[in-house]
């Protein structure tokens, strides 16, 4: 995919300067301009990895956590509560990754009414060369060494504990 032509400026930075002019200093404005735009930066070069496995990063994750459970499955209930993410859209990332042959389904013996999804042999397979490949980039964050890796995660964590996403223990 090719580079989008650079600026000679920073365009957030002018953004910044015109809204001072007109409505006076809010930094969260270019913060939040600058989150949005990385969020867009890194999902893109992260697609882009994963892209030949078949794979969104959402899909991705789905069989990370997957592998991280013992059995190598999990309650679909349980795959959204830890992604944080509606049943809608896990049913539709797990059903893609059963088209793929990279999880199956099956009802859940302990919840009449529940469904498990296991990661396969092939998805396994899969999910190693995608994590191989991700941690080659640095998960797109390669500016960035692991103290700053470290800070940005400690800056972004009270954002999360404010939208709910944990309780603090």
């Amino acid at each position: 995919m090719p580079k989008p032509l650079s600026l000679s400026f920073d365009p957030i930075a002018r953004a910044d300067e015109l809204w001072k002019q007109r409505w006076g200093s809010v930094p969260s404005m270019a913060a939040i301009t600058s989150v949005m735009r990385a969020h867009q930066i890194l999902l893109a070069e992260v697609d882009a990895v994963v892209k030949p496995y078949g794979l969104t990063f959402a899909r991705y994750e789905a069989l990370v956590l997957l592998t991280f459970s013992k059995s190598g499955e999990l309650p679909m209930s349980k795959i959204g509560e830890r992604l944080m993410v509606h049943p809608t859209s896990v049913t539709n990332t797990v059903d893609r990754l059963v088209r793929s042959g990279l999880v199956d389904k099956r009802p859940n013996p302990n919840d009449g009414r529940g469904t498990l999804a296991s990661i396969t042999g092939k998805g396994r397979e899969v999910v190693e060369a995608a994590t191989r490949d991700l941690m080659a980039m640095d998960f797109g964050l390669g500016a960035y060494d692991e103290a700053e890796c470290a800070e940005l995660f400690a800056m972004l964590r009270p954002l999360r504990l404010a939208a709910g996403d944990f309780e603090e223990k």
